[in-house]
């Protein structure tokens, strides 16, 4: 295992970009888990080539690279380094302005009751209606209720504070 282990940490290293070292023992994992599964289905295969190796290194490099973009994560020192409010660059009438917004959509979300403003707030994260219900163990119908419903009341609880699309 432990051969196996290293030769894997090689091909990893070979295929994966500098914006991804850390998430390497990840990938190495990944791949491990890949290999043993082989293994198991196909005992008699005990010699894997170094080609094969790279192969599943690769895949499963290019599974994260995807997964990544779909999840669009930011790392927290990132975000923690973002203002609080939105900052329009340059036009103090335009900051202001986003910054009103801001503070009622908070108001607004606060207003909703929790599983609505879970919902919402996942969506308006940029996540699906289905990652949003996959996240908080919801079942599709629900989700989407929620989402639904609570940008509707979102939207009439904007319009009520003056604020229209």
């Amino acid at each position: 295992m432990e051969k196996l282990r290293r030769e894997l940490t090689q091909a990893v290293a070979r295929v994966c970009p500098p914006r991804l070292a850390n998430r390497r023992d990840d990938l190495v994992q990944t791949a491990m888990m890949r290999v043993m599964e082989l293994q198991r289905r196909e005992p008699d295969r005990s010699r894997l080539s170094p080609s094969y190796l790279y192969r599943v290194a690769y895949t499963a490099l290019v599974d994260e690279l995807r997964n990544v973009d779909r999840r669009r994560e930011v790392p927290i020192e990132e975000v923690e380094s973002l203002p609080q409010q939105p900052v329009a660059s340059g036009d103090p009438e335009k900051s202001a302005s986003a910054s009103q917004i801001a503070r009622a959509v908070r108001d607004c979300l606060r207003q909703l009751a929790q599983d609505r403003r879970l919902a919402v707030t996942l969506y308006l994260q940029g996540h699906t209606v289905p990652e949003a219900g996959e996240l908080m163990g919801w079942d599709g119908k629900r989700t989407e209720n929620l989402v639904y419903r609570g940008l509707s009341a979102l939207r009439v609880c904007l319009s009520t504070k003056g604020f229209e699309p």
